[in-house]
């Protein structure tokens, strides 16, 4: 079954998916290839990667230099070909003036979503994750433990293809089933970076990240993925065989026509398709969870954005998938005689605990990387190495002023040259020109670092969305407003950041290029900037305080799951699409018993 138009679905799905991202992307795809008759909405046009991917572009070929511009912010080879932080016609609103506490929403408007253009940092959460309130008493545990998610990071990982290492770190989970494919070396700049770091006691290690060192097992993978279901196996497999490893020569935000990173248009998609269990619709605005008069999910309704007509289309299951705030305005605006304050809202919790990471960055120059001979440093998109979080014992014995952690994330290499190749170079040289200019360049190319932290933020109640009572979008659908605050919490951790990036500069014999900040308050990056936007829709274990239970299944409306962010009750220092993918895989597990025993 292929992508369909709006008047071309059937009368009735067993699944309605709307998103089609990480997931929507694994949502789709866990149902459809066990036989789960699936539809899938998707608000951007179609997109596919083998044929739009500028592989082999060099910057001096793009306009600007490859630089961002407001309609491409990430440059302009970026995957995101619809979106950004503002897209025309989807506005959304402030409740504050103050620019730090104005909230940022990227939204990729495509098939596939952000995968398309992510990192592909694949972290897993570890124990203290899942239960971080009984840890410290700030916010919120969640209402399943590691071990309920652990073999579900293991299929995940086995799908998409992860990268990694095996360290026995505190809260690190490993890998311990084989799922890891070999990491890439480090570059000079990481090996610098990590013998000089280890003085001060902070551990660099090979990253998770989700691209192909080598090629899939498509013999082993999907005969453990799928053990009941042979002609899964098979449709896998063959999947499975048009991907190759990296070969280093693309940045992975552009995308990739070979498939060696993993994206939602590459990977799940493409497999559920051909089951021939799913049907996909491009280019509609979902607007609405349609009810019955006992207050059931029955249907989407949604708006063709070619004709501007508007289509409802039902299911016996509905999974929003959209991204987690894309999903609570869907529910937000669901109103009706049985949910008048948005569906599945009894509690009033919806909109609420929204959460993104806390993020700080320092730049510095290191005086013993200049003159590096030319050598080829492309690698995967990203840094090879990362350290994990490392102070979790004197944290808990009260030693720092700030409850949660961070991972930093490296920067600098002698990667094919950008606007952004050379930033600091004026600070270091003082300006040059002509033949001195030329001489500067090559001497200092390859020397700049920088290091950023992705740290927790503890969910609060100053941080929430509403729909605008009087702002719509360009299709009549009222737009979310923000309402935001930082805890000091987040702030001093930031502060911490700026001091333990610039320690590892100076370590270096390097020169630290950014104003550093003893306070976080100038150090913490913008609200929404990390693009790691969670929650909205808690889960819980008590139906009284939270939206959806552990499987994302909303208390209210048994047949109306959220296999986003939108249900995590909290946003770890890792980054959050492999869980979103690990959670949506289980979610997806229970909604199938469910509907087998007839409970949905």
């Amino acid at each position: 079954m292929p992508h369909i138009n709006a008047g071309k679905t059937k009368p009735e799905y067993d699944v309605i998916v709307v998103g089609s991202g990480a997931a929507g992307g694994q949502t789709a795809y866990t149902l459809a290839m066990e036989g789960v008759k699936v539809l899938m909405l998707e608000a951007g046009r179609d997109y596919d990667p083998v044929t739009e991917t500028p592989m082999f572009n060099t910057n001096e070929q793009a306009p600007l230099r490859g630089a961002g511009t407001p309609e491409k912010p990430y440059g302009f080879y970026d995957a995101t070909i619809g979106g950004g932080w503002q897209v025309p016609g989807e506005p959304y609103t402030q409740g504050q003036n103050r620019p730090e506490d104005r909230f940022l929403w990227y939204r990729a408007r495509m098939l596939g979503g952000r995968t398309n253009h992510w990192g592909r940092i694949s972290l897993r959460n570890g124990p203290y994750d899942f239960k971080p309130y009984s840890r410290d008493g700030m916010g919120f545990d969640w209402p399943l433990d590691y071990e309920d998610v652990e073999p579900y990071y293991d299929k995940v990982e086995a799908l998409i293809g992860v990268f990694g290492s095996i360290e026995g770190l505190e809260n690190t989970p490993d890998s311990l089933n084989g799922t890891l494919m070999p990491p890439p070396k480090a570059r000079a700049a990481e090996l610098f970076a990590l013998k000089h770091a280890k003085k001060l006691g902070i551990p660099f290690i090979p990253i998770h990240r989700a691209v192909m060192t080598e090629r899939l097992n498509s013999k082993k993978i999907p005969k453990w993925l799928h053990p009941t279901n042979p002609k899964a196996q098979a449709t896998l497999a063959q999947e499975m065989d048009q991907r190759l490893a990296c070969f280093w020569a693309t940045p992975c935000g552009r995308g990739c026509s070979i498939k060696a990173n993993y994206q939602s248009t590459t990977v799940h998609i493409p497999p559920a398709l051909a089951s021939g269990n799913l049907d996909i619709i491009t280019n509609v605005m979902a607007r609405i969870v349609e009810t019955t008069s006992s207050g059931k999910a029955t249907a989407i309704n949604f708006i063709d954005k070619t004709t501007g007509r508007d289509y409802s289309v039902k299911g016996r299951v509905i999974a929003l998938a959209a991204s987690a705030l894309e999903s609570v305005r869907i529910m937000m605006n669901s109103q009706s005689f049985h949910h008048p304050d948005g569906i599945a809202n009894s509690t009033g919790l919806l909109g609420k605990y929204i959460m993104d990471t806390t993020g700080a960055r320092v730049n510095g120059q290191i005086p013993t990387l200049e003159n590096l001979p030319p050598h080829n440093e492309d690698g995967a998109g990203g840094g090879h190495i990362y350290s994990p979080w490392w102070l979790y014992k004197e944290q808990l014995a009260g030693k720092l002023d700030f409850p949660r952690g961070y991972h930093i994330e490296t920067g600098g290499t002698r990667k094919m040259p950008g606007p952004t190749s050379f930033e600091g170079f004026e600070q270091i040289t003082g300006g040059a020109y002509g033949k001195k200019l030329k001489e500067e360049a090559r001497r200092y190319y390859g020397s700049f670092v920088s290091y950023s932290g992705r740290g927790e933020m503890i969910p609060n109640e100053d941080c929430y969305a509403t729909i605008d009572p009087k702002v719509k979008d360009k299709w009549g659908i009222p737009v979310l407003k923000f309402h935001w605050k930082w805890n000091d919490a987040e702030i001093r951790q930031a502060a911490h950041m700026h001091k333990t990036f610039a320690e590892i500069i100076i370590e270096q014999g390097g020169k630290v290029l950014s104003e550093v900040d003893p306070t976080g308050k100038e150090a913490i990056f913008r609200p929404g900037e990390i693009i790691h936007e969670i929650g909205g829709a808690i889960m819980g274990e008590d139906r009284n305080s939270s939206v959806t239970n552990q499987f994302m299944q909303t208390w209210d409306v048994p047949n109306l799951f959220l296999t986003d962010g939108a249900s995590f009750p909290s946003n770890a220092d890792k980054n959050p699409t492999l869980s979103i993918m690990a959670i949506a895989w289980r979610s997806c597990d229970y909604m199938m018993e469910e509907m087998k025993k007839g409970s949905i």
